[in-house]
């Protein structure tokens, strides 16, 4: 599945976030991707951040992730960066964005 999410940077905050996602531990990447993600990808217009998820089951990699120390930590300094904290979850339904169309 794909999962489509839209978060919101603080205001100033864009190259400090950037930076940040120059050192995302491995110790992180390796437990996103035993969760089931393939791939991962982020992109910003202005303060707006597109992340687009390919994954066998979204809400099994939250659940994977929710209490691990190390993604805790990571989701806790993201926080600081962002408009409002948010859990990736898509207002708690684990649905991401819906999709309006694709190219088949």
């Amino acid at each position: 599945m794909r999962v489509a999410l839209h978060t919101r940077l603080k205001p100033g905050t864009e190259a400090e976030y950037e930076r940040a996602h120059t050192e995302v531990p491995r110790e992180l990447t390796d437990a996103i991707r035993a969760a089931g993600v393939r791939e991962w990808t982020i992109w910003r217009s202005g303060l707006d951040l597109f992340h687009v998820i390919d994954c066998a089951d979204y809400a099994a990699v939250l659940a994977a992730l929710e209490d691990l120390p190390v993604n805790v930590a990571w989701q806790a300094r993201m926080a600081g960066y962002l408009d409002v904290p948010h859990d990736y979850s898509a207002a708690g339904t684990a649905q991401g964005l819906p999709e309006v169309w694709r190219l088949p």
